[in-house]
């Protein structure tokens, strides 16, 4: 059987990056066209071979330094669907011709499309700088499936408790969103979003569902139904007034644990963690293998069960030559620009 045999840049975002997502791991299926379109807003270039991989990019910074990245949103992660990894060796010419120089990332180590890249760079004269972003945070959520006891009766006992005197605030419903809630249950998420915390401490361009923020993105990305179908939000209502929530994407059995959020107003008896463990419930009832939260607070996450996973890296590709030389000399700066990892040494540039 022949293998990968032609790379051509195309204009744009084509169709051909659903088919080869389709075909990806389970856990990169939605990088998808629509997931790049609603990040790109109208920049990208796609490289693709033979349905073997797709490669969208969009320019970063003045054009004279000729970089690239992947665009996406910080979270899950910022990768691109491989389906042959033999389609990387037939990529990396044409991608030399058509950048200087790519980013890629945040991505966890050991990602299945970025870690065969970077092999093949190194391989083939590329520059390869990586900068530490975080580690990520996991939940296995088939183990406690199997050994049963999960969660503790412990801790269902204490959320009883808080249940009972939240209510004295009023009726609480506990409502799963899905697919024929988007876009405008994000209004929703978006309401409790700018009461919260990330709206008094920050300048709120974090937050995923206030028009400040990147409620475009997400509305962009539930145009696509396949998208759409991997959403999924717990939400707390009191009295029918919002009250926390809790937003995920589901690609085949890892849940991608995106954001979750909840009115101060009801802090005293802990809203969000109420909503949380009765989400992880509903999960242990279905297929859910992992909870990826990813980087962030790992306080509460180690109290559900989670540990600690991949460490998350962005890296940076400049092609052989006298820019790869040039990047070596410089790879300090790109090195110090991201977090201190203090389980690991500061890698070297290859």
């Amino acid at each position: 059987m022949n293998g990968p045999s032609s790379a051509i840049w195309h204009d744009g975002l084509p169709e051909a990056i659903d088919a080869v997502a389709e075909h990806a791991p389970a856990s990169h299926r939605f990088l998808r066209r629509a997931w790049y379109a609603a990040a790109a807003r109208g920049r990208a270039r796609t490289l693709v071979v033979d349905g073997g991989l797709a490669l969208p990019v969009v320019p970063r910074g003045a054009r004279v330094f000729g970089l690239v990245e992947v665009p996406g949103c910080y979270w899950p992660l910022r990768s691109f669907p491989l389906v042959d990894a033999g389609a990387i060796r037939v990529a990396l010419p044409m991608l030399a011709q058509g950048a200087r120089a790519i980013r890629i990332g945040p991505v966890p180590d050991g990602d299945p499309a970025v870690a065969p890249l970077v092999a093949a760079a190194r391989a083939a004269g590329w520059a390869v700088l990586d900068r530490f972003v975080a580690h990520s945070w996991v939940l296995d959520i088939a183990a406690f499936r199997t050994a049963g006891g999960w969660p503790r009766t412990s801790t269902l006992k204490k959320n009883r408790f808080h249940e009972k005197h939240l209510a004295e605030h009023g009726a609480l419903e506990w409502r799963f969103l899905g697919t024929d809630d988007w876009p405008a249950a994000f209004d929703m998420l978006g309401e409790i979003e700018r009461k919260s915390w990330i709206a008094a401490r920050t300048d709120g361009r974090d937050a995923k569902f206030t028009h400040d923020g990147h409620l475009a993105l997400w509305r962009g990305a539930a145009r696509d139904p396949v998208l759409a179908a991997m959403m999924r939000a717990a939400l707390l209502t009191v009295d029918g007034r919002a009250a926390a929530f809790s937003f995920d994407m589901e690609v085949g059995a890892t849940c991608y644990a995106i954001a979750n959020s909840y009115d101060p107003a009801f802090a005293k008896h802990s809203p969000g963690k109420l909503l949380y463990w009765r989400n992880l419930s509903a999960m242990l009832a279905r297929e859910v293998a992992t909870v990826d939260w990813g980087a962030g607070d790992s306080g509460y996450k180690q109290v559900i069960g989670a540990v600690q996973g991949p460490a998350m890296r962005d890296w940076l590709l400049v092609r052989p030559g006298v820019s790869a030389a040039v990047a070596r000399r410089l790879a300090g700066i790109w090195t110090g620009s991201g977090q201190h990892d203090p389980a690991h040494a500061p890698s070297q540039p290859t």
